[in-house]
Parts: C-alpha cells; structure tokens; sequence
C-alpha cells in the first residue's frame, strides 16, 4: 500500500518542499502531462517520492472537487530528537494551521499537529 495524495496544481511544489525536509528523501519518478492533457501541460500526471523509507505517490488532478485533504487522516512521524521534532513542525506549520502546538500532553513528552501550505496533515511526535 502507498498513501496517495491529490493535489491540484501544486503536487510537483509539495513534493519539493517534503523531501527537503527529511535527510532519507528522494523523488523516485515523476510524469507530467503534456500539451494534449488531459491536464495542464507540465503539471503532476504521476510522482512517486519517498519520505524516511516510506513511498508516497501524488497527482494534480485536472478534475476540479469540492474536497481537499482533511485531517481525520495524518501523516504521523516520530521524531529522534527534540530539534528534529521542533525543525519539522516549524516548516510544517508556515503558512500552515496548527491544530495542537507543541507541547506535553501527557501522551507524549512533547507532541504537535499540523495541517502544512497544502492541507495535508501531520502528527509529530518525540520519541521516547
């Protein structure tokens, strides 16, 4: 299985931006549409990428929704260190919505939630 991520317009911009953040990241193939579509030329038809040896793929769909991304599903990393973990949420949470700041909820000796610049959603945790 792979997490799959719909964007519209902005995958190749988000993909960038998570593999920058993670030391064990690379973008493992991309493919863009072309002047005949169906989407816009040079934007997302397929990528895959990886995120700390886990596979993700996205897309640009060219079908407009009336949906978007929604934390009920998250992406939950666990930190080795508390400069990671404050690293991560720090890129995260610009231009981005926090929806637990960072802190000891008893859970966990430090923990935040963050939906990123695209919607997508992320638990970060310190390991303990």
């Amino acid at each position: 299985m792979t997490t799959f991520l719909m964007f519209e317009g902005r995958a190749e911009e988000a993909l960038t931006f998570y593999t920058s953040l993670f030391d064990d990241a690379e973008v493992i193939d991309i493919s863009r549409y072309g002047a005949d579509g169906p989407g816009e030329a040079g934007t997302v038809q397929r990528a895959t990428f990886s995120l700390a040896g886990q596979r993700f793929m996205c897309i640009d769909s060219h079908v407009k929704h009336a949906f978007g991304f929604t934390p009920a599903v998250s992406l939950f990393v666990e930190c080795d260190t508390e400069a990671e973990l404050d690293r991560l949420y720090g890129a995260l949470a610009e231009q981005g919505t926090e929806l637990m700041p960072l802190g000891s909820y008893g859970f966990s000796a430090k923990f935040g939630w963050v939906n990123d610049r695209f919607g997508v959603s992320w638990q970060l945790n310190l390991r303990e």
